[in-house]
């Protein structure tokens, strides 16, 4: 029954950005407003009103004309330099449940999420903040401080046997045709041997897929088989790029793998590399048809 109601949901092409009017959030507007032109998305800039994280952090201004005010001001900003269509939203509660609400009562395809890396969003959406990445219902697209610039050129695909990889393909595959990106595929080094047969034939089920859509790739692999997520980092940063694309894994449990550390060190890189984070949950032919 999930299954068949699942794939009757269909999606409004629509980013959700939420803010909190911080920098780092007027940049995730900026990513979001550039990224939906590309897409023919139109915008939704969310804000909500959580008494209790305001009156602790005394970041949040919760007089509601005032709120008002600032998302028209910012409404009006980029709708006077971009083409692209803008819808204010206003919500009060639970700031970890009212984001995900809203995504999916706006069937949101997508939400960008600024932050200052795990403590700033720790500040933001207090100490449970990977819960709103992770039971996002569509990807989340996690940025710190580094600009839109010209997109998401040059994008890390980490694989391991662990980390399923392939059912993220469809976006990259978008993100590709979007900015003629190229992706670079960095393996895991596996010494176990029914391990790397494993991750041989993930690894050729991907690229057998980018050869028949002429998508420009290469492959690196890893230095040791320890602290993979370091390396995946690292190799980023040295390559200049500009998007880690990540499967979440939410529940998932692999012994000897931590998949709630993995999320964490990605999403809150010290490189600062916006990171896609493609929760599983919106997997299948019923979610792609709506992503263009």
């Amino acid at each position: 029954m999930a299954s068949q109601v699942k794939k009757r949901l269909k999606y409004n092409k629509v980013i959700l950005i939420p803010t909190d009017f911080s920098e780092v959030c007027e940049n995730a507007i900026h990513h979001g407003i550039a990224l939906a032109q590309y897409l023919n998305y139109k915008v939704c800039i969310l804000h909500v009103i959580n008494k209790p994280t305001d009156a602790v952090h005394q970041t949040g201004d919760t007089d509601l004309e005032q709120i008002e005010l600032n998302l028209r001001r910012c409404k009006d900003n980029y709708e006077k330099n971009h083409i692209v269509d803008i819808e204010l939203l206003i919500k009060e509660g639970n700031i970890l449940k009212v984001i995900n609400k809203a995504a999916t009562e706006i069937k949101a395809n997508l939400m960008i999420l600024g932050t200052h890396g795990k403590q700033g969003l720790q500040h933001l959406f207090g100490s449970h903040a990977l819960k709103v990445v992770l039971d996002a219902p569509c990807p989340v697209v996690v940025v710190q401080k580094r600009s839109f610039d010209n997109g998401y050129q040059n994008i890390v695909l980490p694989i391991s046997s662990d980390i399923e990889p392939r059912q993220s393909i469809e976006w990259v595959l978008l993100m590709s045709r979007l900015f003629s990106s190229k992706i670079r595929l960095f393996q895991s080094l596996e010494t176990d041997a029914v391990l790397d047969n494993r991750l041989k034939i993930i690894i050729q089920q991907i690229t057998k897929i980018f050869d028949e859509k002429k998508i420009p790739y290469d492959i690196h692999t890893a230095d040791t088989s320890r602290d993979f997520s370091t390396q995946v980092i690292t190799y980023a940063a040295a390559q200049q790029s500009d998007m880690i694309m990540i499967m979440t894994m939410p529940g998932e449990e692999v012994p000897g793998f931590n998949f709630s550390a993995w999320n964490e060190r990605l999403m809150f890189n010290e490189a600062q590399i916006p990171v896609m984070c493609v929760n599983p949950i919106e997997l299948g032919d019923y979610y792609y048809e709506w992503m263009m």
